[in-house]
């Protein structure tokens, strides 16, 4: 016998590899995945200018979108503004001139007054002065036997609760007047730290500073420094409530504005080996970032009422303007210099940043950037390339458009969320840039992926598993493996009432044809919203959404799609009992939570499907329609993703075989509303047993007596008395069957 040359078909059969889906299936295509993984990791961690511009520019646009709503708070500035400066000269004032404005500011009642000016030289009007401008001995003597300005205004501030401002800086060689590499040796505070012993090396250090006069500081209740946190575009954003100078710690001029108004003589940090968490200043606790720095959110108008100075140098203000505020003195004149950006995209003087930061601080209206903000940021920016780019290599390209519009919306949506609900800073437009650039390359090789094997699994499958299922294996034909994961669904379990007496009584075969009539009809209406089959029981449906495909809205379409199929169901029984077939009602039920969702069986067979107590709890809501009368119950569970849909509250049920109440509803629209008594009615009276309290009892009863009386025919109104007249003092229904 001649031998057979080699063939591959003598060849031993080789293992089946399960290949991934479209590119992914070459090695290459992986590493390329990984490799945009990588690179917007490196691009996060470098952090260059143009991505520190565009994370900044979405916390601007999204404090244009939704600006802090002012709340009046014990906060004034005191300008010295365009007028106050033509009534009383050019800046700067005479030392005096601020003395007598610091004493009816005193008189006036303010609980602390901050100085947001800089006192860091003498008065050059001072008498002693001015002696040295004349040439008239006489004049000259005179002027030096009348008081210095500085010791008028030391005079003035002596005993106040007044707050000079000062300036840190880094040293550049050439130190201005007033700076000094050593801070005073006794600050009117103590820093005292919580959590970390070493909390203080958080702060932004500083090795330079601009103190006021040593006459002035020395009679002033606390020194303040002025500083704001800079960024790159020279907008305010934040400002440090605390900075280091060597050894010491020099509070902010708002901070320690607060401290003074209160009098208490600590600060309090507490932090861990992340940074900062927060200051304490007597009774408030300011949230920080990791450095002492707070987040300024700015409100449409300005943060508290201005008062031109003039008006108060001239007693012109009201008496109760001032009492018990903390007052701000500072100038929105454009000739001094003081104007600062602020990411409204207007021009504010300096003073309106401390302010806007008083006002934070005491109202508790807080915008934060925890510590665990940047760690958020990389995971939603490493994740979302991932899987992206696997998608967009694998999946049809409008897929992975849809994805990629969804990520975006997420990451954009959670981080305005963030914004508006826990003002919270997320940045959302880095990871943004990461999501579409890797869709952008991945997309641009997706042509290699094949079709063949989409086009059988549609055909062969389609006849077996709903239409759904069967877009979701063609898309991801590798989850056609075994094993489940948890995922949160929504359930419609229905049950066709009285099916196995009318088997009993009725030509099968005519019975048959019309349940597969009506399952027909029930399915076009579970795909119409996107729902996916579970399971069909006989005459009984399991009908499961978020699953395979998640659905953000599942429960909204879970309760449109029993409305739907309790229609159709209701229409279908008239129909048929009006030509003497004893079809029976449809009850559903609906309900919402967590299941483990996937494939299970075994190697031979397996079968994709939901398991957890939901399904059970969708069943027993739907038995339980039997014992109140209705035909739809759904949970609170799935009410609160849904709106549009008015609903009558049955009460709280404990099903059988549970120990927890249950909040249950069923829509007026699965209600016959001419037999029902009026919501209003209804509501009023099961609001009564809603309070579960014994002297509520006897009106309750008359109330539903009151309404059984007018509708005989209502169901609920019937089981509520019942219950009442059982004892009952409550909407708590234990269900001792099914």
């Amino acid at each position: 016998m001649t031998a057979l040359p080699p063939s591959k078909t003598s060849l031993p059969p080789r293992r089946n590899r399960r290949k991934l889906p479209g590119v992914l299936s070459h090695p290459w295509a992986l590493a390329l995945v990984v490799g945009q993984v990588l690179a917007a990791l490196a691009l996060w961690l470098a952090d260059p200018i143009p991505m520190q511009a565009l994370r900044l520019a979405q916390f601007d646009q999204f404090q244009r979108w939704h600006p802090r709503p002012y709340t009046p708070v014990p906060v004034r500035v005191v300008d010295i503004d365009e007028a106050s400066l033509k009534a009383y000269g050019q800046w700067p004032w005479p030392r005096i001139r601020i003395a007598e404005l610091v004493e009816r500011l005193h008189q006036a009642g303010a609980a602390a007054i901050a100085l947001d000016v800089l006192l860091v030289e003498p008065d050059r009007t001072s008498p002693a002065t001015m002696a040295r401008l004349w040439r008239n001995p006489q004049a000259s003597d005179w002027l030096r036997h009348l008081p210095d300005h500085d010791a008028v205004l030391a005079q003035a501030l002596r005993g106040r609760p007044v707050v000079l401002g000062s300036s840190v800086s880094h040293s550049t060689g050439a130190d201005g007047p007033g700076a000094a590499a050593v801070p005073p040796l006794n600050p009117p505070y103590r820093i005292v730290s919580s959590g970390a012993p070493d909390s203080q090396h958080w702060l932004q250090d500083f090795d330079a500073v601009v103190w006021p006069l040593p006459v002035l500081s020395a009679s002033a209740s606390g020194v303040g420094a002025l500083n704001f946190a800079a960024d790159s575009d020279g907008v305010v954003r934040r400002l440090p409530l605390l900075s280091r100078l060597g050894a010491q710690v020099v509070p902010a001029l708002s901070a320690e504005a607060l401290r003074v108004a209160q009098g208490v003589p600590n600060y309090l940090l507490r932090g861990g080996e992340e940074g900062l968490q927060d200051v304490r200043i007597g009774g408030v606790t300011v949230p920080t970032n990791a450095h002492a720095e707070i987040w300024l959110h700015y409100p449409q108008d300005p943060p508290a009422p201005y008062i031109p100075a003039a008006q108060v140098l001239q007693g012109a203000v009201a008496a109760d303007t001032l009492n018990g505020t903390i007052v701000l003195v500072g100038s929105s004149a454009a000739g001094l210099a003081d104007l600062r950006a602020n990411p409204m995209g207007q021009l504010m003087p300096g003073v309106q940043a401390h302010a806007l930061a008083l006002e934070q601080m005491l109202s508790g209206q807080h915008l934060q950037r925890p510590v665990w903000a940047s760690g958020l940021e990389v995971l939603v920016l490493v994740l979302g390339t991932l899987v992206v780019g696997l998608v967009a290599l694998a999946a049809p390209v409008r897929w992975a458009a849809l994805l990629l519009a969804v990520a975006l919306a997420g990451v954009g949506g959670g981080a305005w969320l963030a914004f508006v609900d826990g003002h919270t800073l997320v940045d959302a437009s880095n990871p943004a840039l990461a999501l579409l650039l890797s869709f952008g390359l991945a997309s641009g090789i997706h042509h290699w992926v094949g079709e063949r094997q989409q086009r059988w699994l549609r055909t062969a499958f389609s006849r077996y598993v709903s239409p759904n299922r069967v877009a979701h294996l063609v898309a991801h034909p590798e989850q056609l493996l075994l094993g489940g994961q948890r995922q949160v669904c929504s359930f419609v379990f229905t049950d066709l009432a009285g099916f196995t007496p009318m088997m009993e009584m009725s030509d099968p075969a005519q019975v048959v044809t019309l349940l597969n009539d009506y399952l027909e009809a029930m399915l076009v209406i579970v795909f119409k919203h996107e729902g996916t089959l579970d399971r069909f029981v006989g005459d009984a449906m399991v009908v499961l959404f978020s699953a395979p495909v998640v659905q953000a809205d599942h429960r909204q379409r879970a309760l449109d799609c029993a409305l739907e199929m309790d229609a159709f169901a209701t229409a279908y029984a008239q129909r048929l009992q009006a030509r003497g077939v004893p079809w029976g009602l449809t009850r559903i039920g609906v309900h919402s939570g967590e299941v483990i969702v996937g494939n299970f069986g075994g190697k031979t067979l397996f079968d994709y499907r939901a398991l957890g107590d939901p399904i059970n709890t969708a069943a027993r809501l739907e038995s339980v329609n039997k014992h109140l009368g209705t035909r739809l119950c759904v949970s609170q569970a799935v009410l609160d993703g849904c709106t549009g849909v008015p609903t009558r509250t049955v009460g709280r049920l404990v099903l059988k075989g549970k120990t927890q109440a249950l909040q249950v509803a069923t829509p007026w629209a699965a209600l016959d509303a001419a037999d029902c008594a009026a919501p209003a009615d209804y509501d009023a009276a099961l609001q009564l047993l809603q309070h579960g309290r014994p002297q509520d009892a006897d009106a309750a009863r008359a109330q539903w007596e009151a309404l059984a009386l007018r509708h005989p025919k209502d169901p609920l109104v019937a089981l509520h008395l019942q219950r009442l007249l059982d004892g009952a003092i409550d909407d708590v229904i234990v269900m001792a069957e099914k």
